[in-house]
Order: structure tokens, then C-alpha cells, then sequence
């Protein structure tokens, strides 16, 4: 008898949970990204650890120590490379930079990812249109990206002459918004 109640009990949780979890996503408006629903009431880093897509970003993210800024008040805007973007970098590139001794240079390519401010997709449209075609964002290393519309993609040019498309645009977060991107951005001298 007590072990029915016990489940029932269970049951019960789980099915509230599951309620309570399909109320908020109803409530917000969630963007889906590797898989999981990206909830624009959590922050960069709670969201971020739940994307199938982008586990080699929050890795490198962890071992630059960025945790702790990326949960942040911010806001911050964050151009997210998926794990296939990592790929594309030559082979060993991202086992170097996740040593210990390349945090520095790691660090400094992440930061590269990152522009100060909430710049959702429509904001940066409107820069490039009265930009005549190009808006500059500085980065939080200092570097620059340039963003350009390319048929019906935002596409960002890296200091190395290197290009990214948006892929998902717009996942509003409680400390910002990601873009996500198809290539890993690198900034001059990197």
C-alpha cells in the first residue's frame, strides 16, 4: 500500500513537471537549437549547455573561465559557432587552444564571439542598411567583425578574411541574444 501511494506520488511530480515545463514554454517564446529549447528567461550559459550543437563551444567556454561573465547581467550579443563550425577549423586546432597553456589565445577568440549590448536581428539589419551595405561591431577582445547581408543570410567577415552565416538568429536570453554560426571567427593574428 505504501509503495502505490509512493508511486503515485511520483507519477504525480513527474506529470506536474512536465505541465509546469510545457506552461513556460508556452509562456515564452522559445527558439529550438541543438535539440533543446532555448528559454529567453535564462542566461547565455544556462541555455547554452543544453544545445546538442554547440558542446564544444560551452567546453572551450568553460575552459577559458567564461562562465562566469557569459552569466553575467551583460547584455551581450553572441555569435555561437556550432560544433560542426569547429570542425571546419584544421584539424588539432581546438584540442591546442583547450590546453591550459593557449587560455590566453582561447580566451581572446571567444571574446571575438561577443559584441557589449543586445543587437537582435532586425537592429543589426537596420546597421548594415544604413551602413551602405556593412555594419562594423567591435568585440569585447577589440577586434572587428563586419556583418553584410548576402541574398537572404547575415553573413560576418572575421579579421582573417574568414566568412560565417547566421544560421539562427534571434535567441533572446535573459543577458542577451545568440546568432548562431556556421564558422568560427577569427581575429586577426590568430
Amino acid at each position: 500500500m505504501r509503495t502505490t501511494r509512493l508511486c503515485a506520488c511520483m507519477l504525480a511530480a513527474i506529470f506536474l513537471s512536465n505541465v509546469t515545463h510545457a506552461q513556460t514554454m508556452a509562456k515564452e517564446k522559445t527558439v529550438m537549437v541543438g535539440g533543446a529549447p532555448m528559454y529567453p528567461s535564462k542566461n547565455i550559459i544556462e541555455n547554452a549547455v543544453n544545445s546538442k550543437d554547440h558542446t564544444t563551444l560551452v567546453a572551450a567556454v568553460k575552459a577559458a573561465g567564461l562562465v562566469e561573465t557569459l552569466q553575467s547581467a551583460g547584455p551581450f550579443t553572441v555569435f555561437a559557432p556550432t560544433n560542426k563550425a569547429f570542425e571546419k577549423l584544421p584539424k588539432g586546432t581546438v584540442d591546442m587552444l583547450l590546453l591550459p597553456e593557449n587560455k590566453g589565445m582561447l580566451t581572446s577568440v571567444l571574446t571575438y564571439h561577443v559584441v557589449q549590448g543586445r543587437i537582435n536581428a532586425d537592429d543589426l539589419l537596420k546597421m548594415i542598411k544604413e551602413g551602405n551595405g556593412m555594419a562594423t561591431l567591435t568585440t569585447v577582445n577589440g577586434g572587428i567583425l563586419t556583418a553584410m547581408v548576402k541574398g537572404n543570410k547575415v553573413m560576418l567577415k572575421d579579421g582573417m578574411g574568414g566568412i560565417s552565416a547566421v544560421s539562427i538568429a534571434d535567441v533572446n536570453q535573459s543577458n542577451g541574444v545568440i546568432h548562431v554560426i556556421d564558422a568560427v571567427a577569427l581575429p586577426k593574428g590568430k
